[in-house]
């Protein structure tokens, strides 16, 4: 990377999407500040100085606060944030409950608008630009009949939509927000699930591997001129019907 090495913050990073991201990440030579709840014990990652470990509830804004004080202290600066942190249920609509609901809002919603705003305002003061980049749904913009989720697709278009938002709000700044939509992607959240079934719900009939996500992430953190966009890892679902 131009400029010597950049610090990266990745919530939701103890499997799946963020391990796979946090792992690139440290390949391109980021130094990394990872967050889960319990990354310290459940991590999959080797001792590296390039790498901090925070456990905590994201969605709570004293976790926030520790994770970006952490990238200050330990590393000096925040030039990019992956905001993977999430939850997801899928169930008929009338089922949802409020405390599903709750728990949606608190992990989906405050697990990135704490941590968001104290990145961008490390980044405002850093006067150097900076990256944001959310992971999101396909399903957001393209429902699928056999997989109802419409309340947690409530907090998934609502992160579409502040991405575009921020992204003009903060453009003269050089701090450039985008998103990344995947659709079915191999990860422990679908452990148990047939294989065939999940092959079904992308017009390609593949199942996106966390690589996959991953390279979307990477390039949207270091495309200089992207910004506002949804970039979907979908096979093509968000195109419509198939």
């Amino acid at each position: 990377m131009s400029g010597g090495p950049k610090t990266a913050i990745v919530t939701g990073a103890s499997q799946g999407i963020g391990a796979g991201v946090v792992a690139a990440l440290l390949e391109r030579g980021y130094r990394v500040v990872a967050n889960s709840r319990n990354i310290t014990t459940k991590g999959p990652f080797a001792d590296s100085g390039q790498l901090a470990l925070v456990d905590g509830d994201i969605g709570e804004a004293s976790t926030a606060a520790r994770v970006v004080e952490t990238a200050v202290g330990r590393f000096g600066s925040v030039d990019a944030l992956v905001n993977n942190a999430g939850i997801f249920s899928s169930k008929a609509f009338t089922d949802y409950t409020a405390e599903d609901f709750r728990s949606l809002v608190s992990t989906n919603l405050e697990g990135f608008l704490h941590v968001t705003q104290l990145a961008i305002k490390r980044m405002l003061a850093q006067k150097t630009g900076g990256s944001v980049v959310t992971v999101t749904a396909s399903l957001a913009d393209n429902p699928i009949a056999g997989l109802p989720a419409a309340v947690a697709m409530i907090t998934k278009g609502g992160l579409n939509a502040v991405t575009r938002s921020l992204a003009l709000e903060y453009a003269k700044d050089g701090i450039r927000v985008n998103a990344v939509a995947p659709g079915i992607v191999d990860t422990p959240l679908l452990k148990g699930v047939p294989q065939d079934f999940l092959k079904t719900l992308s017009p390609m009939g593949q199942v996106a591997e966390v690589r996959d996500v991953a390279d979307a992430v990477l390039y949207l953190l270091e495309a200089p001129r992207v910004t506002g966009e949804v970039l979907h890892v979908d096979g093509g679902s968000h195109s419509g019907k198939w």
